[in-house]
């Protein structure tokens, strides 16, 4: 299942690039009216190692629009939305753990460098933690807050690695994003 799963993100990511590609790539600058596409998977859980094992890996997909723009256009404010999702189960097989964050988030992007979108930012949602065990399932949620960093680096117009690193379904999250 992990096999499959990152087969199909590493075929759409080069799918992707493949149509993108360009022979100049942009400055990085993410504005008004912009929008962008993030999906990646995340390094390390929230949820404890001990007694566990990686069912599916922490994976994330995000959309942003890009509102307005602050500084000469170096700056900017995008909303958008979050998705991430991953299950543990115990190591003895006996029940699996889940969790599932949704929710808007905001996004203050400021560039310090060509090519580098860099931003920081503020989600706001809900959280769904899911617990099972042959004949059990239970669940149950909160409203989540999490602050994060990162940043997007282009390799063309639209074409980009990300990273962000806070609060999310992974402390770090690692992916390809697309701007349209």
């Amino acid at each position: 299942m992990k096999k499959f799963l990152f087969t199909k993100i590493l075929m759409a990511g080069l799918t992707l690039i493949g149509f993108s590609w360009s022979a100049s790539a942009q400055k990085g600058i993410f504005g008004k009216d912009d929008m962008a596409i993030n999906v990646g998977v995340g390094l390390g859980t929230y949820i404890s190692d001990k007694g566990f094992a990686m069912t599916i890996p922490p994976i994330s997909a995000s959309f942003e629009y890009g509102v307005v723009n602050l500084f000469d256009e170096k700056g900017s404010i995008g909303v958008g939305g979050y998705a991430g999702y991953l299950l543990r189960k115990s190591n003895d097989g006996d029940f699996n753990v889940g969790d599932f964050i949704i929710g808007p988030r905001g996004l203050f992007h400021y560039q310090f460098v060509d090519k580098l979108d860099t931003y920081a930012g503020l989600l706001i949602g809900y959280d769904v933690v899911s617990f099972s065990q042959k004949d059990v399932s239970l669940s149950g949620s909160s409203f989540y807050s999490a602050l994060f960093i990162g940043a997007r680096y282009y390799f063309t117009d639209k074409i980009a690695v990300w990273g962000e690193l806070g609060y999310g379904i992974s402390p770090l999250q690692l992916g390809l994003a697309y701007k349209f």
